[in-house]
């Protein structure tokens, strides 16, 4: 077997098994995964808006607008009014989801646990800083590609905009 070229297939199937995995274990408290994303990062942003709660949980927009109705209902979050934007709302935790945290940061010990079985914790370490590193690199890798332009952009050479009309006739 070529483990380098497994790599991804690996990981994308050991992703898979270990969501599926704690989503099962979430099933113990009533909750799915999408709304234990939703409440560790409120935990950590409370008073965050839709639209910037979206974005942490990398949820779309409008299915994150559904997810917190539901939520709503259930008595987990609260919508409250933005106090410097009248349109706006700020989301928080009630009192109903914060025993509910503890229970999520348990679940993930023991989705871990399973998932470390049989492994040492010096050779658990050394996974950990292994993914931290690729996690870095591939951060890394996506923030320069975003700065710089795609090479068949630049191999056509520099972008040429129009002017704007009011200055084309000058």
């Amino acid at each position: 077997m070529d483990r380098p070229r497994n790599f991804g297939f690996l990981l994308r199937d050991l992703t898979n098994r270990y969501t599926a995995r704690f989503e099962q274990h979430a099933r113990e408290i009533s909750l799915t995964l999408v709304q234990c994303k939703v409440l560790v990062n409120l935990e950590k942003s409370e008073g965050a808006s839709q639209a910037k709660l979206a974005e942490l949980t990398g949820i779309e927009p409008m299915m994150m607008v559904r997810l917190l109705d539901r939520m709503e209902a259930d008595h987990l979050v609260e919508r409250r009014p933005d106090p410097s934007d009248r349109r706006a709302r700020r989301l928080y935790l009630t009192k109903k989801a914060r025993p509910l945290l503890d229970e999520i940061w348990r679940l993930s010990d023991v989705t871990r646990n399973e998932m470390f079985a049989g492994i040492g914790k010096t050779d658990r370490d050394t996974c950990m800083r292994a993914l931290e590193r690729m996690h870095e690199n591939i951060i890394a890798v996506s923030d320069e590609n975003a700065a710089t332009p795609t090479a068949a952009s630049s191999a056509a050479g520099p972008v040429r905009r129009a002017k704007p009309a009011a200055l084309a006739s000058k």
